[in-house]
Order: structure tokens, then sequence, then C-alpha cells
């Protein structure tokens, strides 16, 4: 029999926040509420003519002011505040490069894999490189190069910000930095997509030539400085490959590495 007191309100369904879902691979981390600053003339200019990026906060000095309406015309798409370069300086961290302009915003939305590998050119895979000015500069090289996309780690890599938008030099806007959990599967996936996948490390047997790939649309798989690849990373490559260093260097910065790597992959 049922024991229970027919007068007693029953307890609401849902006493706490609703659950979140897991993030998918390759979807970006969700914004914080204040947003992210980006810095600097080309970062900000090239955010600004985004019309992907929502804006939240545009603050710059008189001088940066006329530099960006001078590379940029008005109207922009969001009304501007005049700062004085002393609060900017408290506002952004001192020390920071920021040439009196800075940008709030949200992080950029990612496109699956599967939209971003419709783009042409090569893939550059990031095996858990932290630093956020390296990340910076390899997507500088990657949209001059005309590749596709980069994909980096969901953990152990840098978050999008101003650091890593000022290195990029503006090419944040328009090359997608797609995140995943496993860098191994992304290999795979990306094998399943038909690109040759390639890791460079200063050990590997094969020297790294762009005629070589017969036309074959390659991944290239850059590793941390000083580790390099991870040994699961190294085995799911097709091949481990190197770069012709005539003058006798052990090795390279990673950004300067994804460089000359690039050039020689679409030469």
């Amino acid at each position: 029999m049922d024991q229970r007191d027919p007068h007693r309100k029953p307890k609401p369904r849902h006493s706490g926040p609703p659950p979140q879902r897991g993030r998918h691979e390759g979807e970006r981390r969700p914004a914080a509420a204040s947003g992210l600053w980006l810095y600097g003339m080309h970062p900000v200019e090239a955010a600004l003519a985004n019309p992907a990026r929502r804006l939240r906060r545009l603050v710059l000095t008189e001088e940066a002011e006329a530099a960006l309406a001078a590379r940029l015309p008005k109207p922009w798409a969001i009304q501007a505040e005049r700062i004085d370069r002393d609060r900017l300086d408290a506002m952004l961290g001192r020390g920071i490069v920021h040439q009196g302009i800075a940008l709030q915003t949200d992080p950029l939305a990612s496109p699956s894999l599967a939209d971003a590998l419709k783009r042409p050119g090569p893939v550059l895979v990031l095996d858990q490189i932290t630093d956020p000015r390296n990340v910076g500069a390899i997507m500088r090289s990657a949209q001059a190069f005309g590749a596709a996309l980069v994909i980096a780690q969901e953990r152990n890599a840098p978050e999008e910000g101003g650091a890593l938008a000022k290195a990029a030099s503006g090419a944040l806007e328009r090359i997608p930095l797609l995140r995943t959990v496993n860098i191994a599967r992304a290999l795979i996936a990306l094998k399943a997509a038909d690109l040759w996948v390639m890791g460079l490390d200063a050990a590997g047997s094969t020297r790294l030539s762009g005629p070589s790939l017969g036309g074959r649309r390659a991944a290239l798989v850059l590793g941390a400085e000083g580790e390099g690849l991870r040994r699961l990373t190294r085995e799911t490559c097709d091949e481990l490959v190197s770069l012709a260093m005539p003058g006798g260097m052990e090795s390279l910065n990673v950004s300067a590495a994804a460089a000359v790597a690039l050039y020689e992959i679409i030469r």
C-alpha cells in the first residue's frame, strides 16, 4: 500500500542549473561572459571586417582612430570609444603592444572538419604547441601559403586571445582554427579524407619535397619545441619528414619550420 502523504507537495524536478552538454570534436570553447580582447591595428582591422565576429566594444586613441579610418573607412560595425593610452595600458596590462587600439569580442565559431576541408590547400596540425605567439605566427604563414585550416588540440594549446591574434596579424579572421580532443583521431579523419599525413621531425629519414607529393593533398603535423611529436602522433602519420638544412643547424623554431615546410609543400 502507498503510505505517502497525499497533501505533501512534490519536489521540483530540477533543483539546479541544467546539465551542460559536452563539446563535439572541433567545436570552439564557449565565450566567457566578458568576451576577449584583441589588440593591435592588423588584428582589430581584420576582426572589424569579419562579419562572423560578434563585437562588444571598440576602444582607441585619437591617433589610432585616424590610422584605422585610413585603412578601413567608416562606418565601422561598432561604435568606437575614444580612450587615452594610459587608460588602455591599465585595461590590457603594462607591456602589451596595443598600438592604441583594442576590440572586445567573442571567440569565433568553428566550422566542422568536413566543411573546413572544402577549402583548398594543405592542412596544418599542431601537437601540443602551447605558446600563443608560435600558434599565431604559424597561422600567419598558413594564410600566406594558402593552407586550408589549422587544427590544434582542445587541451595543451592556447586559447584564442590577444597575443595569438597579434602574432597572426589578421590571419585568425581568415583561416579556420579547429580544436580537437584527440590529435591521433583527427589524423585518422584526415587520412579518410584522402590527405597524406606527414609528421615534421628533425630525425625523419625522408626529406620534405613538394614535387615528390605527386599532387597528393598534404597534412603537416608539427610538434612542440623540445619535445617534438608524441609517440602516438608519430605512429599515426603516414611518414616522418625533415627539412633540408645545408647550413648545419639542428632545428628551427616551430613557426619558422612551419613556414619553410609550407613553402616546400606548395612549390
